[in-house]
């Protein structure tokens, strides 16, 4: 019965050792993650024939993505979070702009690897990646209209009528905010994601040992 009890004890700790192993890689990983993540938002560029200069396009969500598909979605929403922590740092949006990449962010790698922990082969992960694409899409209409427009219109002492006009000297039909967002800000938000996604369907496989510590 000891010697059984023993045995068990010996399991129970090498399970435990292993779990510690896995969460210090795991933060290890997110950490530089975290770090590549908020040096891809610093080269950050304008698309001024597609949509406002002041939106622009990144690749920071690419990091991110990847550490959801090695360890899970928790760690992909906490790469989002530290990536716009330490880009607090050098941004000009008063934190603003961070604001909404990590809410935008954070939900297109969660519903991504939240699809790919119930399925964790390639279609989960291409079912995975649409619906975290699409999810980021919809989530940023609300989430514009609603707090990070106004919010910059406050610290940058803007109107909602100069921001609609700068929309308009795109599309003069886009005469509304909600307009703006559903016909500009919506569907680039999801070729975004989607962008993201096929990078990191090219970039996952052989990066994945060495993340997972078996190289």
């Amino acid at each position: 019965m000891n010697k059984k009890a023993s045995l068990e004890t010996e399991a129970t700790e090498t399970v435990d050792k292993r779990k510690r192993r896995i969460n210090l890689r795991a933060l290890t990983v997110t950490a530089i993650m975290s770090a590549v993540g908020a040096i891809l938002m610093l080269a950050e560029f304008p698309l001024p024939s597609l949509i406002p200069a002041f939106v622009k396009l990144d690749f920071s969500e690419l990091p991110a993505l990847i550490t959801t598909f090695a360890f899970g979605p928790g760690w992909g929403v906490l790469a989002c979070l530290l990536k716009n922590l330490l880009h607090l740092m050098f941004g000009s949006s008063m934190g603003v702009g961070e604001l909404a990449n990590f809410v935008l962010g954070a939900a297109f790698v969660f519903i991504a690897g939240l699809i790919y922990q119930k399925k964790k082969n390639r279609a989960g992960a291409l079912l995975g990646c649409l619906a975290g694409a699409a999810a980021m899409g919809l989530v940023s209409v609300p989430l514009n209209y609603f707090i990070v427009y106004p919010l910059y219109a406050k610290v940058f002492n803007m109107t909602e009528d100069m921001i609609v006009g700068m929309y308009q000297s795109i599309l003069p039909k886009a005469d509304t905010l909600l307009k703006d967002l559903l016909i500009f800000n919506l569907p680039f938000t999801v070729a975004k994601g989607i962008i993201d996604s096929a990078m990191c369907f090219l970039l996952y496989k052989p990066l994945s040992p060495l993340l997972k510590g078996r190289h």
